[in-house]
């Protein structure tokens, strides 16, 4: 009898372990990697030779780029309903106005969970997927050591400016040859914290030393989680910083020049909850507007559509051919073709080919039987 209990409590404990083993694997699961950045500068796939006899392909290299300076700005915590729902059109009416009339692109980009800022800054400029454990070291954030598009540009010689939240100091120091960092631990403030990075732009608006130009502001976030999405806070907020998106578009629109022209990218890191808490995986905090806006493409026409469904990681690849960058190597996300449909068609190919290269070299050193399976 003894015997039985004893095997029976063995038994129960094995299973609790696998349970705890299975649970482990699953919340903070193995990360998908490629080799070390010291060595991610390695050749592009060379493009297939056009058919015909005497014709030999020139294209070994990244293609040039595709915008002459690169304006991002990210507003956390914001949800895809503020920008393309009843609060845009109430709030943002300059944004409202260029999604539905102007030479833009709207997605919907899905965030994966954790919801919370560092992860996402990540997946934002890697391509890749963070796990759980990075809410731990959010508060925290260590240098980058992965291959990002922010090393990318810098190793290329262009030259970055960023003004937010100084988790981007943290994770990317001694890339930006100007910063200034603000806080986000103090989420009682909703002005100070984005005055601080609006003071800065018209000084450098009118500058011509940088290429890739970076915004964070956090006053939104902090709404959120003081009062929720619902707050009377929430709408002058976005009225501010629809003001600032028209401020930047109309500066890169008066800049531009014949030969290239400028992108403004505006998106959430992560949106929020009814409660406006974020972190979990709830439709309004990983659902983020995604905007591209460039005289590069056509000027809208036609009844608005629902915006299409992108992923978060897809930004990554997609500004690396937009600044004539490799694509980071540990980048699982796929180049969004509108942003490159101005382009020829043989264009157009060679990029999906970059990113397919990319995409199947990173499956192959992380999956042993890659080459039999290919071949059988």
């Amino acid at each position: 009898m003894r015997l039985r209990s004893g095997v029976f409590a063995a038994s129960c404990l094995m299973v609790e372990a696998l349970g705890v083993a299975l649970f482990l694997r699953g919340f903070f699961p193995v990360p998908v990697r490629s080799l070390p950045r010291r060595e991610a500068l390695g050749d592009p796939p060379a493009e297939p030779a056009p058919p015909g006899p005497g014709m030999v392909s020139n294209w070994t290299k990244i293609p040039p780029p595709l915008f002459k300076k690169v304006v991002i700005v990210l507003i956390d915590a914001l949800r895809d309903d503020f920008v393309f729902g009843s609060k845009g059109k109430q709030f943002m009416p300059y944004t409202t106005q260029v999604v539905e009339k102007g030479t833009s692109y709207s997605f919907i980009a899905e965030a994966k969970p954790p919801t919370v800022t560092m992860p996402r800054i990540k997946a934002l400029m890697t391509g890749s997927i963070p796990g759980f454990i990075d809410v731990i070291v959010n508060l925290n954030s260590p240098a980058l050591l992965d291959d990002n598009l922010i090393w990318q540009a810098k190793t290329a010689g262009k030259r970055i400016i960023f003004y937010g939240d100084d988790t981007w100091v943290k994770l990317f120091p001694k890339h930006f040859v100007e910063y200034d960092g603000t806080t986000s631990f103090f989420v009682s403030d909703f002005t100070e914290v984005d005055d601080n990075v609006t003071r800065h732009l018209d000084r450098v608006l009118k500058r011509e030393d940088w290429d890739l130009l970076i915004l964070h502001y956090l006053g939104l976030d902090h709404i959120g989680h003081m009062t929720g999405p619902n707050s009377s806070l929430v709408g002058p907020k976005l009225h501010e910083m629809d003001n600032i998106l028209k401020k930047i578009h109309i500066s890169l629109l008066s800049k531009e020049e014949a030969s290239l022209p400028n992108l403004l990218v505006v998106c959430g890191d992560h949106g929020m909850s009814e409660t406006g808490s974020h972190g979990g995986s709830s439709e309004g905090e990983v659902h983020t507007p995604l905007l591209f806006i460039s005289s590069a493409f056509e000027k809208r026409s036609g009844a608005l559509t629902q915006p299409e469904l992108v992923q978060q990681t897809d930004l990554a690849s997609t500004l690396a051919v937009g600044l004539g960058l490799p694509i980071s190597r540990n980048s699982v996300g796929n180049i969004i073709l509108p942003v490159v449909g101005g382009k020829t068609m043989r264009e157009q190919l060679r990029f999906v080919h970059l990113n397919g290269f990319q995409l199947s070299r990173l499956l192959q050193e992380n999956t042993p039987a890659y080459e039999k399976d290919f071949l059988t």
